[in-house]
């Protein structure tokens, strides 16, 4: 099975930085874009940052300035780099990628369990 796990959640004070991984695992063919959501108590979920197989980012605007996502292909893992952060962040951050599984054609999405950022004021 295909698996994506995120790592690096935790609590940290306003201003402070996290760091965020999140790999994917099992029988995988190929990986597209990766990226990251976040929802916060009785909230939707909203996309944070994207990036392309090529390395291409984007960001919501909340986080632009702050937050930036990289890649390891190598290692099929996503990053995102938090800084300054704000209470506002706190949130389960989720991981998400767009996978052809070995000996599939099809390409689906994946989602990982989640992690738990909580910025104290």
């Amino acid at each position: 099975q295909v698996q994506l796990v995120e790592s690096g959640g935790g609590l940290v004070q306003a201003g402070g930085s996290l760091r965020l991984s999140c790999a994917a695992s099992g029988s995988i063919f190929s990986i597209r874009t990766m990226g990251w959501y976040r929802q916060a108590p009785g909230k939707q979920r909203d996309l944070v940052a994207t990036i392309t197989n090529s390395g291409g980012a984007a960001y919501a605007d909340s986080v632009k300035g702050r937050f930036t996502i990289s890649r390891d292909n190598a290692k099929n893992t996503v990053y995102l780099q938090m800084n300054s952060l704000e209470p506002e962040d706190t949130a389960v951050y989720y991981c998400n990628a767009v996978i052809r599984p070995q000996g599939q054609l099809n390409w689906l999405n994946y989602w990982g369990q989640g992690t738990q950022v909580t910025v104290s004021s």
